[in-house]
C-alpha cells in the first residue's frame, strides 16, 4: 500500500491546466488518506470553473491510477470561504487598463516589443506606465537607458522613474551590474505585488507589464492580485516560436484573460542600405496562426539592426525614429492595441478563476 507521500510525489506531475506548474506547488492538494478501503484525495481548487476543476480530477486519477496498491480513489473537493472567494484580483488605484505582454518562450524580444509599444501608445496620447515583471532578466533600464535606483517616496512608496513620458519600475533598479536574480517563487511574489500595490504610479490610461517568458509564479501572481484588461502575445516566424503560442493563449484563456492578439516579432529582414525585404525564418506563420486559434494578428515587426541598436544605447526606436517605417510599424500595432484594449474594457468581469 503506498504512502501518503509517495502519492503526493506522484500528483507532481500533474500541471495546473495552462500553467507549467503542478498542482501541488500550487497548494491545490490538501490531503491524502490511505486506508484499507482505498485513497482519499481532497482538492481545494479556488478556481470556479467547473471544465478545469474536472480536468484536474481526471488527470489526478490517471496519475494515481498507475500506482499499486491504490485501490478505489476517492477526490473530495474542498471549497475555499466565501468571502475570500468573492474577493478576487483588485484593481490598481489609479490605472484604467492593465496590458499584459506575454511569449511562449524566451528570445522573441518580448521586452523589446514592449518597451516600443508603450512608447507608442504614450506617442498616441496614452498615459502609460511600463513595469518590468521580467524577474529573472530585467533588461527595460538597459533599452531605456535607466541607471537611476528604485528610491522611496511620500509614505516609503517606490516612486517609478520617468523617461520619455512613462513611468517605469523594473528589478534591475534595485540591483547592482550583472547581480543574478536567485529566488524562489514566494519572494518573487512578494515582489510583484510591491510593485503593483506600493508604487505610486499616479493616473494611468495604460499599464504595460512585461512578463517573463513561458508560463509560472508571476503570470499566476498577476492574475490573481489585479484584473488584467488583455493579454498580447509575441512570437517570431519560425515553427519552434509559433508552437509556443498556444501555451500561452491557453494561460491567458484558463484565467478568463482576453487575448487582444499576436505580434510577430524579427518578421523579416529590412536591408539597412537598400530597404530590401527578406524572410529570412519563414512569412506569415504569425498570421496563420491568430486565424487558427482564432485571436487577431496585431501586426509584424522586421528584423532590423537599428532595432538593436536603439535599445544597446537606452533609446528605443519608437522614442529615437518615431517616423521610420519601424518606428511606424510599432505605432500601428499601438493603434491597433487601442482599439482592443477599449472592446476588452466593455466586456462583463470574469468570475475569480485562478489557482490559488
Amino acid at each position: 500500500m503506498p504512502t501518503p507521500q509517495e502519492l503526493l510525489e506522484h500528483l507532481r506531475s500533474v500541471p495546473y491546466p495552462g500553467f507549467t506548474r503542478d498542482i501541488v506547488s500550487f497548494g491545490l492538494v490538501k490531503d491524502i488518506e490511505v486506508a484499507s478501503s482505498g485513497v482519499t484525495v481532497t482538492l481545494a481548487p479556488s478556481t470556479a470553473k467547473e471544465e478545469v476543476v474536472r480536468e484536474i480530477e481526471a488527470a489526478v486519477r490517471e496519475a494515481l491510477s498507475a500506482v499499486p496498491g491504490t485501490g478505489q480513489l476517492t477526490i473530495v473537493r474542498e471549497r475555499a470561504p466565501a468571502p475570500a472567494a468573492r474577493r478576487g484580483p483588485q484593481a490598481v488605484p489609479g490605472v484604467s487598463s492593465i496590458l499584459a505582454i506575454a511569449s511562449g518562450k524566451g528570445g522573441v524580444g518580448k521586452s523589446t516589443v514592449a518597451t516600443n509599444l508603450a512608447l507608442a501608445l504614450t506617442a498616441l496620447g496614452q498615459r502609460t506606465g511600463l513595469m518590468d515583471a521580467d524577474v529573472y532578466g530585467p533588461s527595460i533600464p538597459l533599452m531605456l537607458g535607466i541607471t537611476d535606483k528604485a528610491r522611496p517616496g511620500e509614505g516609503k512608496r517606490l516612486q517609478p522613474t520617468q523617461r520619455h513620458g512613462l513611468s517605469v519600475i523594473s528589478m534591475g533598479m534595485f540591483l547592482a551590474d550583472e547581480t543574478p536574480v536567485i529566488w524562489r517563487g514566494p519572494m518573487l511574489t512578494k515582489l510583484i505585488v510591491e510593485f503593483l500595490r506600493n508604487c505610486d504610479w499616479g493616473e494611468l490610461d495604460v499599464l504595460v507589464l512585461d512578463l517573463p517568458p513561458g508560463t509560472g509564479d508571476v503570470q499566476l501572481t498577476l492574475t490573481q492580485q489585479v484584473p488584467l484588461t488583455g493579454g498580447v502575445i509575441v512570437t517570431t516566424p519560425q515553427e519552434v516560436a509559433l508552437a509556443d503560442v498556444r501555451r500561452g493563449l491557453q494561460m491567458f484563456r484558463q484565467v478568463d484573460v482576453p487575448v487582444l492578439g499576436v505580434i510577430e516579432n524579427m518578421s523579416y529582414h529590412l536591408c539597412p542600405g537598400c530597404g530590401a525585404r527578406a524572410d529570412l525564418f519563414g512569412h506569415g506563420g504569425g498570421a496563420a496562426m491568430a486565424r487558427q486559434l482564432g485571436v487577431p494578428f496585431l501586426g509584424e515587426i522586421p528584423l532590423a539592426r537599428s532595432i538593436r541598436e536603439a535599445g544597446d544605447r537606452g533609446l528605443p526606436i519608437v522614442a529615437a525614429e518615431p517616423a521610420s517605417p519601424l518606428g511606424r510599424a510599432f505605432h500601428e500595432i499601438a493603434e491597433r492595441v487601442l482599439v482592443r484594449l477599449g472592446e476588452a474594457e466593455r466586456r462583463p468581469a470574469p468570475p475569480v478563476s485562478a489557482p490559488s
